[in-house]
């Protein structure tokens, strides 16, 4: 079977025939499969078959099927050992990898073999051969640490003793486990989306290369099958973290993001992955995901929610051509600039955001600001239950007190001085307060993380929700 360079399938499911009895019923789980083209993004890409199941996605080579067994391009008979000589390179040593060992019940497995280095100039080795001795030397009971020394150390000259195992071929295709995966249709670090292709990494850091489909309405459906797998899966670990915490302290989201960096060498951004969670009050940045509860204390970026404010990013204000961007700004601190892959995912962070102020201000309960009003120092509180009060002396004798629902605007200088604009109840009348605090932006994304509470609580539906989250 010749394999085209043009050679794309649609998306097959398939059923895994991995079943489990149970109470008299048989679970079957969904593989999906179909061919696609994989490249490192710099060479030619080559056609794979990608396998996706829930939890991992898979691409595998395609072996060359020919009518004689010594057709040279494809590897020999499996009943035959040979015997191949190389001739170590001073760059890049014998050009191979190795995978399997004792310590996993497998032979020495040549897993990779580097285009025009060593071990393919012999053009007698091939991925999924076995090495059965080094230099006339066993290693068939060498554990892998012990078969890359005994490689290494060899000789310039080393003669190898091989067989081919055609049954080791999925052992050696890539996988990657779809759990807290990242996947993107941007270039690495860039605004630049990828002309019908994709790359998904894992949280060992391994990628599936780019890989390239010929019809968008096929990207499209690679997209969405293992976007939903990844984001099933996350939402599970989710849960499993969320065991360890009290109700007010439970994760809302966690999922990955791009953050917009200002390099000073350079008049553009570029873009890091980061990992974001929400947590109680706290909403926090990563590096990589939390791999335990342990994990979650140890990251790059701490926010109290109710500090800071979230704002989606109107197309007309995006600064590239990122889409899909929004803004945290917590007070005292620089505004950063994030985006994430698509409107969906958008539109969850922004509702998984509600739900922690929500839950954020409950736990909070109140807040009070040291202000001044009229000359003379007094405590403005924003609290759950009563609303805005202001308190002056020793003793915090209440001067005024309004509910959330009696504020009508508001307006500063963007330094220390603020207006609340609130209506009697009985008059109807608007009264103006005017105060001055030291840390305007924190008293104002406070009160904004107040009202934005009150009002999401107003729809009783989505307040039991977030209790019982």
């Amino acid at each position: 079977m010749k394999l085209s360079d043009t050679m794309a399938t649609p998306i097959e499911e398939k059923l895994d025939q991995n079943l489990k009895v149970r109470t008299g019923m048989v679970h079957v789980s969904d593989v999906r499969t179909g061919m696609v083209h994989v490249s490192d993004g710099k060479s030619r890409p080559e056609p794979l078959r990608l396998n996706l199941t829930m939890e991992l996605l898979s691409l595998q080579k395609l072996e060359v099927v020919t009518p004689s067994s010594c057709h040279p391009n494809g590897p020999p008979m499996e009943s035959k050992e040979r015997m191949v000589q190389i001739t170590r390179q001073k760059q890049g040593g014998l050009g191979l990898s190795i995978k399997g060992g004792a310590e996993h019940k497998l032979p020495i497995l040549i897993s990779r073999i580097y285009k025009d280095q060593a071990a393919d100039i012999t053009g007698q080795l091939f991925v999924g051969d076995a090495i059965i001795k080094v230099n006339g030397e066993y290693i068939t009971a060498c554990p892998h640490d012990d078969a890359v020394n005994i490689l290494r150390n060899a000789g310039d000259i080393v003669v190898l003793t091989v067989k081919h195992y055609r049954a080791a071929t999925p052992f050696l295709q890539k996988q990657l486990p779809l759990m807290m995966a990242y996947v993107t249709r941007y270039i690495y670090g860039t605004d630049k989306l990828r002309q019908n292709a994709f790359e998904v990494r894992g949280l060992n850091g391994i990628s599936t290369g780019v890989i390239h489909c010929d019809e968008l309405a096929i990207l499209s459906q690679w997209l969405k099958l293992i976007t939903d797998n990844v984001v099933g899966l996350t939402h599970l670990q989710m849960k499993l973290y969320n065991r360890n915490f009290a109700v007010g302290e439970r994760i809302e989201y966690m999922g990955w993001v791009n953050e917009g960096v200002i390099n000073n060498n350079i008049s553009w951004q570029s873009y890091k992955p980061r990992f974001l969670l929400l947590k109680g009050t706290e909403v926090m940045l990563f590096e990589t995901p939390p791999l335990n509860v342990a994990g979650i204390s140890k990251a790059l970026v701490v926010y109290k929610v109710y500090q800071t404010m979230f704002r989606i990013v109107k197309e007309s204000e995006t600064v590239d051509s990122r889409q899909h961007c929004f803004l945290l700004q917590s007070s005292g601190h620089e505004p950063r600039y994030l985006s994430v892959e698509t409107r969906q995912e958008l539109l969850r962070i922004e509702n998984s955001w509600n739900a922690a102020i929500v839950t954020s201000v409950i736990k909070l309960g109140r807040k009070t600001f040291a202000v001044s009003h009229h000359g003379k120092s007094g405590g403005l509180t924003l609290d759950w239950q009563a609303g805005f009060s202001l308190t002056e002396g020793a003793e915090s004798a209440t001067v005024w007190q309004y509910k959330f629902s009696q504020l009508r605007g508001s307006s500063d200088d963007g330094k220390s001085k603020l207006k609340l604009h609130f209506q009697d109840h009985d008059s109807r009348a608007i009264e103006t307060k005017e105060l001055e605090c030291q840390v305007l932006q924190s008293l104002l994304f406070c009160m904004h993380a107040f009202l934005t509470a009150k009002v999401a609580s107003v729809d009783p539906a989505f307040l039991s929700s977030i209790q019982q989250t």
